[in-house]
């Protein structure tokens, strides 16, 4: 977003959205991160981060909301777990990046180079701050429309691949019931500094190596290793 801009960007944000703010200077703050005001002192309006709060809160009761009736049977456990796949930082910026909220975040300089991970966070954190200035200004059905629209065709997806179990968990489930057999995983290497080590994990049903992942932590790479295993022998599809 442009500062030259603000007035009609704000506008073009409310289209996409699909909501009339009746105050937009909330949806301002909804897309202003906290070290764009650290650069422009002269700025009127606060930062995201107070919505982001108000945001999450409503977030999760509107999910848990829609879980607990479209699954009764399910125990607790499960419906929690569901409901992080449904609203972990990869789903909440992968549905800002669809959006294309991205283009009308105001950041610093420093902050607008940030790729990868780090930018990830900030679209998540976005899309949070965004359903909580809808909570401020059009109310709680306004937000959950806003959440099913974007949200809640992922569900069965997550549940019918089991995708709110983690990695490990799923392949040693797929190999239990594809080959009885219970997977085992293996330090194949590790390279680099103390401080900046470099795992390489295998995963094998008995002595068959299946998969293979690297990663910061033993875990870490043993999840990676799961996920391709799990890949390797399409029991993902």
């Amino acid at each position: 977003m442009s500062e030259r801009n603000i007035e009609s960007d704000l506008q073009m944000l409310q289209e996409i959205l699909g909501v009339t703010f009746a105050d937009p200077t909330i949806l301002l703050s909804a897309v202003t991160h906290r070290s764009y005001l650290n650069e422009h002192r002269e700025a009127t309006w606060e930062h995201n981060e107070r919505l982001e709060f108000l945001g999450d809160a409503v977030l999760e009761l509107v999910v848990t909301d829609y879980l607990f009736s479209k699954y009764p049977e399910k125990p607790e456990g499960e419906l929690t777990a569901i409901r992080a796949a449904l609203v972990n930082t990869n789903s909440l910026a992968a549905a800002s990046e669809i959006l294309g909220v991205n283009k009308y975040l105001l950041m610093s300089k420093g902050e607008s180079k940030d790729e990868g991970r780090a930018r990830q966070y900030i679209l998540a954190n976005v899309f949070e701050s965004c359903i909580g200035a809808m909570y401020l200004d059009q109310g709680y059905d306004s937000a959950k429309k806003f959440i099913a629209d974007r949200l809640f065709g992922n569900t069965e997806d997550i549940v019918k691949q089991r995708l709110w179990q983690d990695a490990k968990s799923r392949f040693q489930e797929l190999s239990q019931e594809h080959a009885s057999i219970t997977p085992t995983y293996d330090t194949l290497s590790q390279d680099g500094p103390d401080h900046d080590r470099i795992f390489t994990v295998g995963v094998f049903l008995r002595h068959e190596k299946v998969g293979e992942g690297k990663g910061r932590s033993k875990q870490e790479a043993e999840q990676q290793a799961a996920q391709a295993a799990i890949k390797a022998k399409g029991w993902d599809e």
